[in-house]
């Protein structure tokens, strides 16, 4: 069990989390609402009691970004918070073909909601991907993000037009552009897919 500290609090872009300081979690909960829920307070504290620490952690994310050739791709935190981690389109389609290769990761990332207890008090979560609650979709993996500097993003990979498939949508503008963004592609791809 974790339990999370004023150190997981986010001093990057004071982001807000309904999990409070004190608050008891295992691990397996606190990798399910980062993945699914976008909770950074979740991914601060996965990183601080990373062994060695959250430095160690974003050691072992760089080596593994140098390891999948993400040459464009440098990474400083745990949560994606900081505007000092950076990755291109390209990069992040091969974080995803890797990630997809986990099935915990496809899992969490694709689940609709949960409910973790905390203080004694049940709290809902919701994925931010709102596709993946639509029959119209068939998501095997999916990962949202926002900070100011990179605007909303989406990654997925999705079956679509009867094949495999990684979308990856940077600096979407509004709230819902990339889910927007998303379903044009899906359009477009099905419309032509079922013209060729």
């Amino acid at each position: 069990r974790v339990v999370l500290a004023r150190e997981d609090v986010d001093r990057y872009k004071g982001s807000r989390s309904r999990l409070r300081t004190g608050s008891v979690l295992t691990r397996d909960e606190l990798l399910l609402l980062a993945l699914m829920a976008s909770e950074n307070r979740a991914g601060a504290a996965l990183g601080r009691t990373y062994p060695g620490g959250t430095q160690a952690l974003v050691e072992a994310m760089n080596e593994k970004a140098a390891e999948l050739e993400m040459t464009d791709s440098h990474f400083v935190d745990a949560t994606g918070l900081s505007k000092g981690n950076v990755s291109s389109a390209r990069d992040l389609a091969k974080l995803v073909r890797a990630a997809h290769g986990y099935p915990l990761i496809r899992e969490y990332s694709t689940r609709d909601r949960a409910t973790v207890t905390a203080f004694g008090r049940p709290l809902s979560f919701r994925n931010t991907n709102g596709l993946v609650r639509s029959s119209h979709w068939e998501i095997g993996l999916s990962k949202t993000g926002y900070i100011s500097e990179a605007g909303r993003c989406l990654v997925m990979r999705v079956r679509l037009a009867s094949k495999d498939l990684i979308v990856v949508l940077l600096d979407s503008w509004g709230k819902h552009s990339r889910v927007g963004d998303a379903n044009r592609i899906k359009k477009w791809l099905e419309s032509h897919a079922a013209s060729s």
